[in-house]
């Protein structure tokens, strides 16, 4: 009977690792913690989640604002007045232009990521040619054609490649984000 309990033990902790070892990364970190939640706990915006993946927006902010770095190139300035933690201040996004674009990188401008129909990214694109632009480097919105039909600031290499659900998580999150005019010079 004791050699049957072990046994009956022993797989079911090897079962209880399998398991462990199959669920998603991107749902529970070491902690137990959501990447799903810190995504909306780090949100900058308030979101607008009507007819949207609420998991995916989450995993999307997550991306966006834990990972992905996005804030540093598509909001001019990135951070707010004083909240520039580069300079030692305590973090404080610049929300008034969160993703609407307009930093400058020699001649080149980085896009508006938000919905905005007239110059925002998501807005203008389907998820597939999103995809394209984060996979391929496809420029849709070149206003440098001679340069290159290319991508030139946007990390697009290494963005490409993340997996299918994440860029399409990232699309979700920009789709959630508030409308905003890209800024003027």
């Amino acid at each position: 009977m004791e050699k049957h309990g072990l046994m009956g033990f022993s797989m079911w902790f090897v079962a209880l690792f399998i398991m462990g070892t199959l669920l998603p990364a991107s749902t529970v970190d070491a902690g137990g913690a959501s990447r799903i939640q810190r995504g909306f706990e780090i949100a900058p915006v308030p979101l607008d989640l009507h007819g949207k993946n609420r998991a995916l927006v989450g995993l999307g902010s997550y991306i966006v604002n834990a990972q992905g770095g996005c804030n540093d190139c598509h909001t001019a300035p990135p951070y707010a007045e004083g909240g520039n933690p580069l300079l030692g201040q305590p973090l404080q996004i610049n929300t008034a232009g969160y993703l609407a674009g307009g930093q400058q990188f020699g001649p080149f401008t980085s896009r508006n990521l938000t919905p905005d129909p007239e110059t925002g990214l998501p807005a203008g694109l389907t998820f597939e040619e999103f995809l394209e632009v984060m996979t391929e480097g496809t420029d849709f919105k070149s206003v440098h054609p001679q340069i290159s039909p290319l991508l030139q600031v946007m990390p697009w290499p290494v963005y490409g490649n993340m997996t299918e659900r994440d860029l399409r998580a990232i699309y979700e999150y920009l789709r959630a984000i508030p409308s905003l005019p890209t800024p003027g010079p």
